[in-house]
Formats: structure tokens, C-alpha cells, sequence
């Protein structure tokens, strides 16, 4: 019988990847698990949506009930949550939403999880594993120095880093307490094919193509550690099938940029391979905008651990990283265009009166 995992969060922009590479490679069933709010994307999952090996389920990780019968049914040898609110700009106008899915849901997460591995026995339950993927934003602001690594303290500064925060937590206490065969990884900021244009990489790209504004937070100094999501997903991988159990791993690109940078890079790109009809450079597009309310200065992940444990690193530089995500929206346009036509139609968010 093939391997099987229960991806939770498959259909937004991370796991949807991961879920598209884990096919892509060997020969496993993959049962996602997505509630398909504002991020959840079916069309992501389109080449695979005919796939046997493919089952998707409409559902929310704090659905006790449902997450139960899952594990029952597909006794699957991992779980993999990417199942997550992640906007920090959404975040600020509503954090109700972020506590809901990344505390209360990764709760009853673990909780299922923990009744099912006991029920395993022998070689099944030696084999299991859950894997929690959370982020750097939860270690805070980093002055003009330094890394976060594994054992940085947490100091979440948003209503989404402190949900992710909360989360991660109980992942681990779940492991100390209870035995649960757990791993978490805390990435850098992600970017590449099928992420949801309220992101910066993305939302730049679809405005400049548009020829509209295009808005920097601040004076657009704020730096990120960019990562590219395909690498990424070998990360996780990585650290599902060889990581320590117990252990967090951080995963970066080793990419700092500012936000400047980012969005003259993709200005200088879309020139190149679009031109704009009045023949104006996209950097002329650039508008500075009100900063977003406790907006961290820098992030940068120290990933030495699991480069030296895993042996990954990542195969992407930023410079050919944000080649291939810039062709990859060239050439989806219509993708792009459906979400732009429904939930999201590039307005500011995370503005506090």
C-alpha cells in the first residue's frame, strides 16, 4: 500500500506547492484538508485535480469530528499543517479569525493527532509524524546585525506572529507532555508561483503589469530573508523524512533584501519583458504609503541547522528565483485574474484608524 500524508492547508499558496511537488515526485496519496477561505485556492490544484492519489476534503482543522475521521480512514504516517490565517495586514483589522484557525484549530489539530498515533502500534507508530510549518515572525524584529536561530526568543509583534507564536508553543508542549512525534519549521518570507496577490511579490507584479501605483510601506528599508517556495517545500521534506524528532528547524533563503530592492527588481524585469505601452519605467510607479502599524525592521534566519543536520540548502538565489516567479505570472495570468475578479482586488488592508 503507498505511503500516505494528511496535508492540512493544501490549497493556499505554500501547501499547495508542497502538495504539487510531493505528487510530482513519488508515488504517495495525499489527503488535503482546506477550508477554502480568502487564500484557499482549488485552481492551484487543477493539473492534480483528476489524480487518484489526490483527495481533496473541504474542511476546517478545528472540525474535531471531521480531522478524526480523516486520520480513521486514511491512517496516513504524517500530518503536514500548513493550515493557517497568514496575513499580518488582515491580521491587524481582524484577529478574532487568526486566533480561531492558528491556536484553537492547531489545538484540536494535535489533539486528534495524539488520539490516533496512540492508537497505532508496532512500526506505524514509530513512523508517525506531525509536522507544524510556522514562521520567523515569530522571533520578532532583528536590529541591523545578527540571525534568528532556533533558540532566539519569541517576540511576536503582530496579531499573526503572536497566533503562529501561541501555536508553535503547543506543538512543542504537546511533544514534552505527551510524546507526540512532532516537528516545526519557522521560514523566511516566501514568494513564487500561486501566491495570493495580497503579498508584496505578487501585489507588485499584478499592479506594474496593470501600469497602477505601486505602494511601499515606509521608506521601504524593511528587510526580509526571501525564500522560494519550491526550495522551500524540499525544506520541509527534508526535515519530515531525516529531522530530529522534537526539534525546530529554521529554513531562510539567505537572501536579504529590502522592500525597495524587491519591488525595483520586479519594476526592472516586467520592463524587460513587458514594456509598458507609454513607455514609462515601473519604478516611476513607485508611491510610498503610510507604514504598516508595528511593522518589523528586518528578519533574517540563520538555517546552519539544517543545512549541517539535512544536508538542504536552498537552489534558488533571489536573483533566479524571482526570474521564474515573474515568468510563472506571466504565464497566469487568467489565474491572477480570477481572484482579482472576486475576494481581492489589490486594496490596502491593515490600516487602524
Amino acid at each position: 500500500m503507498q505511503p500516505t500524508w494528511l496535508v492540512t492547508g493544501g490549497a493556499g499558496f505554500i501547501g499547495g506547492n508542497f502538495v504539487l511537488e510531493a505528487l510530482a515526485r513519488d508515488n504517495r496519496t495525499i489527503v488535503n484538508l482546506d477550508a477554502l477561505t480568502y487564500a484557499g485556492n482549488p485552481d492551484t490544484l487543477a493539473s492534480v485535480a483528476a489524480d487518484p492519489r489526490h483527495r481533496f476534503v473541504r474542511g476546517d482543522i478545528g472540525d474535531r469530528e471531521l480531522v478524526a475521521r480523516l486520520l480513521a480512514e486514511h491512517r496516513p504516517q504524517a500530518v503536514v499543517n500548513f493550515a493557517a490565517e497568514s496575513h499580518v495586514d488582515r491580521s491587524i483589522e481582524g484577529p478574532a479569525a487568526f486566533v480561531q484557525t492558528n491556536v484553537v484549530g492547531t489545538l484540536n489539530l494535535l489533539e486528534c493527532a495524539l488520539a490516533y498515533w496512540r492508537s497505532l502500534e508496532g512500526a506505524e507508530r514509530e513512523a508517525f509524524r506531525l509536522l507544524h510549518v510556522s514562521t520567523d515572525e515569530v522571533y520578532g524584529s532583528l536590529g541591523a546585525e545578527g540571525r534568528f536561530t532556533e533558540t532566539t526568543p519569541y517576540a511576536p509583534n503582530s496579531p499573526y506572529s503572536a497566533s503562529k507564536a501561541a501555536s508553535d508553543h503547543l506543538v512543542r508542549a504537546f511533544h514534552h507532555t505527551y510524546g507526540l512525534p512532532v516537528l516545526t519549521t519557522n521560514c523566511s518570507n516566501n514568494y513564487g508561483p500561486f501566491q495570493f496577490p495580497e503579498k508584496l511579490n505578487p501585489l507588485m507584479i499584478q499592479k506594474a503589469l496593470a501600469g497602477e501605483a505601486l505602494p511601499v510601506y515606509g521608506d521601504g528599508r524593511n528587510v526580509r530573508d526571501w525564500l522560494y517556495v519550491i526550495d522551500h517545500c524540499e525544506a520541509i521534506r527534508a526535515v519530515l523524512e531525516r529531522g530530529r524528532v522534537g526539534e525546530v528547524y529554521n529554513i531562510g533563503g539567505d537572501a536579504e533584501r529590502e522592500n525597495i530592492e524587491v519591488v525595483h527588481r520586479i519594476c526592472d524585469l516586467l520592463d524587460a519583458r513587458r514594456p509598458l505601452a507609454d513607455g514609462r519605467p515601473r519604478r516611476s510607479l513607485i508611491t510610498y504609503v503610510k507604514d504598516r502599524p508595528g511593522h518589523d525592521r528586518r528578519y533574517a534566519i540563520d538555517a546552519s541547522k539544517i543545512q549541517g543536520e539535512l544536508g538542504w540548502k536552498p537552489a534558488q538565489s533571489f536573483e533566479s528565483g524571482i526570474e521564474r516567479t515573474i515568468d510563472w505570472y506571466l504565464g497566469h495570468e487568467e489565474w491572477c485574474g480570477r481572484i482579482r475578479d472576486g475576494r481581492y482586488r489589490g486594496e490596502r488592508l491593515g490600516l487602524v484608524a
